[in-house]
């Protein structure tokens, strides 16, 4: 004898109806307080500088912590699995969400819940940095149009640095200078110029982390990506196929935004801060030629005969280094990898409030001018 419940009597399509989890669920309702802090953010700068200085900094610790300990970067399997992971959820959807539209919906709302996640993480992370007070206004700076002879006298100060560094260097490998070191102690060397920083830079948050070398950093270099700091996983990513000189200048950029610089000419900057604080002359040598590439770069759009000048007197082997550089990249420059990676970050920049997108890494040029115009106006 068979007893018939309710239980039984439904509709299979109605015992099968998939609901939305508890763990979407929170991290919808996550996002909604992040929506509201990231708008106050856009709203107050004061308050976009509490929150990114005395919030976010214990996120961006915590994140850095535990991943610290992974001898590989997170940040790149995580992308890697991502084709995985959505061709698991499609299966797992066509077989258990399509028996009605009310499952179809849910399953699309269990999908979106990890942007969710990752809006969440982003806003306690990086988001607020970019609404910040700028680095200018923090460092006291001067920052403002700068003319062809301030590039010129700033390009001179800067040549000064890597002369001097460049003869302190002896490992070479034809016209490229190599790191005399690998990248554990490269970490712990930049983690102690900018223990050094912070001492006079109060807002740059204190940490002690690894920098991430890339596996497939060579096919990577065709998106023209030399580093990134994934701030799902709180690591700072470097492509490892790119010459040694650019290497500590990059690492400390990504550092910065571990330490909640946002903003990429200001990252550029604190970068290049952090390698002059270094006490290792490959770190400094890196950091100078770094900024001298940009500055330079600047100056030969303004004035071709001031940029003639500066560079005669830069050291043979920086200048022989610079023009390996670009013999080096021409097999990359050009290509879709490139194009598509541009395009990308150019209105990932341009949405976080930096109008001039993708050429924001090369405002930095203002900062070096403005940080170096007492130094040029006393020689002068």
């Amino acid at each position: 004898m068979t007893m018939e419940t309710a239980e039984n009597t439904a509709p299979a399509e109605e015992r099968r109806r998939i609901r939305l989890p508890l763990a979407c669920k929170i991290l919808y309702i996550c996002a909604g307080a992040s929506l509201i802090i990231y708008v106050a953010a856009r709203i107050s700068e004061p308050f976009a500088d509490f929150f990114c200085r005395y919030v976010a900094s214990g996120v961006r610790a915590v994140l850095a912590w535990l991943t610290a300990w992974l001898p590989f970067s997170l940040g790149e399997a995580t992308v890697l699995l991502l084709p995985v992971a959505a061709g698991f959820f499609i299966h797992y959807s066509n077989k258990y969400c399509s028996g009605s539209w009310r499952d179809v919906f849910t399953a699309a709302l269990m999908a979106f819940s990890v942007v969710a996640a990752v809006f969440t993480v982003f806003v306690f992370t990086l988001g607020t940095g970019y609404r910040g007070s700028t680095l200018d206004k923090k460092l006291d700076l001067d920052r403002k149009p700068c003319s062809a002879a301030e590039l010129y006298d700033t390009a001179v100060i800067l040549g000064d640095i890597v002369n001097e560094k460049a003869g302190q260097l002896t490992a070479a490998e034809g016209d490229f200078t190599v790191m005399p070191y690998g990248y554990a102690e490269l970490s712990s060397k930049l983690c102690d110029a900018y223990a050094k920083l912070c001492d006079d830079c109060g807002f740059i948050q204190r940490l002690r982390s690894p920098v991430k070398p890339v596996m497939l950093s060579e096919p990577w270099t065709y998106t023209h990506i030399t580093g990134v700091y994934t701030f799902f996983t709180g690591e700072a990513n470097i492509n490892t196929n790119m010459p040694d000189y650019t290497i500590p200048y990059t690492a400390a950029h990504e550092l910065a935004h571990q330490r909640g610089i946002a903003r990429e000419d200001e990252a550029n900057f604190v970068a290049f801060l952090a390698c002059m604080s270094s006490d290792d002359p490959y770190i400094q040598y890196s950091g100078a030629l770094s900024m001298y590439e940009y500055v330079i770069n600047a100056l030969y759009s303004a004035d071709r005969d001031l940029f003639s000048k500066a560079r005669e007197g830069i050291a043979d082997s920086a200048n022989a280094e610079m023009n390996a550089y670009n013999r080096f990249f021409e097999k990359y420059r050009k290509n879709v990898a490139a194009t598509v990676s541009g395009k990308v970050n150019d209105t990932y920049l341009k949405s976080q409030g930096q109008s001039a997108g993708s050429v924001s890494y090369g405002l930095v040029v203002d900062l070096a001018v403005a940080w170096y115009r007492p130094a040029a106006q006393q020689v002068d």
